[in-house]
């Protein structure tokens, strides 16, 4: 890790000892005969970053003891043909998570997809259901990536209860149910976005600012104000090939308190607590 004035939220190391809370509860499971929980994603077409994604959890889901299976289907299936396998791994009494890797190919419609996923079984958490739960206060299967920010807080011991927390993006994905957990975890929260005035400003009052908007380096050390944690959800790809998050990380780190790297930070939370929703879903589904 770089050497920096903030604390750095060590995200790789915080998704290993998830990884090792998850693979004691399969043992447990194997000790009085139980069959491990299995994930299965379905892959269309053949996108390259999905392929890595896929390929990741697959290895996620191999050192925890999962069972996993990739379902790859061609870029010319039809979305009738998506929707069958969909129900078919439903109605599959052996499969306890479906994840269908977005994006899907042009022509096909990624609502109408997720909202065929059983929602017992939607460990991406994207299905109306999770989602109006998350909303309502109550929550069921939560999107990994806002759940891996809300753990990384707490493993850090940052206080979010009282808190100001900006969030730059309102993606369904990531800003909105994050918001939702942070209104929950009892912070106030603004949830930021291309047409939000004095962004600077607003940032700058924020004790906990999340950067997830998708453009490289967007949050400079002026938006941040001494001390403040940041969190880092972006993911870019710079023409030099390095890869970026979407926040100035050099700069900001010289005056925040707490700051998560890319890569290694959110990156790693987000396929753990894929993993801790497979077992949650496995365990709802067992009662």
């Amino acid at each position: 890790m770089p050497q920096t004035s903030a604390r750095i939220i060590d995200g790789k190391h915080m998704a290993t000892e998830i990884e090792a809370e998850v693979r004691q509860e399969v043992e447990a499971l194997a000790a009085v005969g139980k069959t491990p929980p299995c994930l299965v994603v379905v892959l269309v077409g053949e996108d390259p970053a999905s392929e890595v994604y896929v390929r990741n959890k697959g290895k996620a889901c191999e050192r925890v003891g999962f069972g996993s299976r990739t379902i790859r289907m061609p870029a010319e299936t039809t979305e009738s043909e998506l929707l069958a396998e969909v129900d078919r791994l439903n109605n599959d009494p052996d499969v306890h998570g479906i994840l269908v890797q977005l994006p899907l190919p042009k022509g096909m419609d990624e609502r109408k997809v997720i909202e065929a996923i059983s929602p017992a079984k939607d460990v991406d958490g994207f299905h109306p259901y999770n989602a109006g739960r998350l909303m309502q206060g109550n929550p069921t299967l939560v999107p990994a990536t806002p759940s891996g920010v809300m753990e990384m807080l707490k493993r850090s011991g940052i206080e979010v209860k009282g808190a100001e927390v900006a969030i730059v993006g309102r993606s369904t994905i990531v800003g909105r149910p994050l918001a939702a957990l942070m209104t929950n975890a009892d912070a106030t929260v603004t949830l930021c976005h291309s047409r939000t005035k004095n962004l600077p400003e607003v940032l700058r009052r924020a004790d906990i600012v999340v950067a997830a908007v998708g453009k490289a380096k967007f949050v400079t050390a002026d938006m941040v104000r001494p001390g403040a944690t940041v969190i880092d959800v972006g993911i870019n790809r710079l023409e030099t090939g390095k890869l970026a998050g979407d926040v100035a990380f050099d700069e900001v780190a010289e005056k925040a308190g707490w700051i998560t790297p890319v890569p290694g930070g959110v990156g790693p939370m987000t396929i753990a607590l894929l993993l801790k929703n497979t077992l949650q879903a496995y365990q709802a589904l067992a009662r």
